[in-house]
């Protein structure tokens, strides 16, 4: 990892190379992020600045590296023009290669974006977005965002926005599940997860009426339907176009994300007798959840 500190308040007032944290954040953070120099021990800012050669050998994270150093400085609001602006000192391994204390995997790809536009292969564009934010390289993270599978990912979000109890009620399946399986000494266990799009039951005598994604009911008739489902976790209502099986798609593949591995079953719905003809009749979901 390679930092830079200014000598005095002034140059670091005049360097803008040493703003905020960038770190691994998620993708919906700004395009452009301020560059991390700031990042664990301290370098001393040079008093002359320093020459660097035309060909710069790199060592990353124990990868080695060459390329030109037009080609580190082509993008001047990155943390790469940066380092090697001359203003800091970096440090050389044995072999007197520039180091830099980062996994090296995606520095290639990095490289073949500052050198030519080259955007990496679609597996690797999650990784290669993080690197990107961590050196600060702003056209490479906006050109990552227009791209699958980011696109998509920044599709999703928008709809689980609409949910902002989602990650919490992911959190508690989890712990839900852990807790259950390591009671019953288990490989697996069992939850039941209520998953509904509408505020409160339609019947057959309101559908005519039903023209928008939200039922209008006055708050006094609101009352008289709230109810809690007997189950471990609810997630809705939502006002959207997705369903609750873009919902559902969104859980499984969150959890297989962890490495948690989730398969799901309508069992039934929920009988819950409200106020005259008026039953629940959310769905339920068993969520089996599998530990080895």
């Amino acid at each position: 990892m390679v930092v830079f500190s200014a000598a005095s308040d002034t140059e670091k007032q005049g360097d803008a190379m040493s703003g905020a944290d960038t770190g691994e954040e998620e993708y919906r953070k700004p395009a452009i992020p301020v560059p991390n120099l700031n990042l664990g021990k301290s370098l001393r800012t040079l008093d002359a600045p320093e020459e660097f050669p035309e060909v710069i050998p790199l060592n990353v994270g124990g990868t080695y590296f060459t390329t030109r150093l037009s080609t580190l400085q082509r993008y001047e609001d990155t943390m790469l023009a940066a380092m090697f602006s001359g203003r800091h000192h970096i440090p050389r391994d044995a072999e007197g290669r520039y180091f830099i204390d980062r996994d090296g995997a995606y520095f290639g790809d990095i490289l073949n974006f500052l050198r030519e536009g080259e955007l990496p292969q679609r597996d690797r564009v999650r990784a290669v977005h993080r690197e990107a934010q961590y050196y600060a390289i702003g056209p490479l993270l906006e050109s990552l965002e227009d791209t699958q599978p980011l696109t998509g990912e920044k599709v999703r979000q928008a709809f689980l926005d609409l949910l902002p109890y989602y990650k919490e009620n992911l959190e508690r399946i989890v712990e839900i599940a852990k807790l259950r399986a390591m009671q019953r000494k288990a490989r697996f266990a069992k939850l039941k997860i209520c998953v509904y799009k509408e505020e409160m039951p339609i019947t057959p005598y309101e559908r005519p009426l039903f023209n928008s994604l939200r039922f209008e009911r006055s708050e006094s008739e609101a009352k008289l339907f709230e109810h809690h489902c007997e189950v471990d976790v609810s997630f809705g209502p939502w006002e959207a176009v997705a369903d609750v099986y873009d919902l559902l798609h969104c859980i499984v593949s969150d959890l297989a994300e962890r490495g948690i591995s989730a398969d799901q079953q309508c069992i039934g719905v929920c009988d819950k007798h409200l106020i005259n003809h008026y039953y629940c009749k959310r769905p339920i979901y068993e969520f089996k959840i599998t530990w080895w």
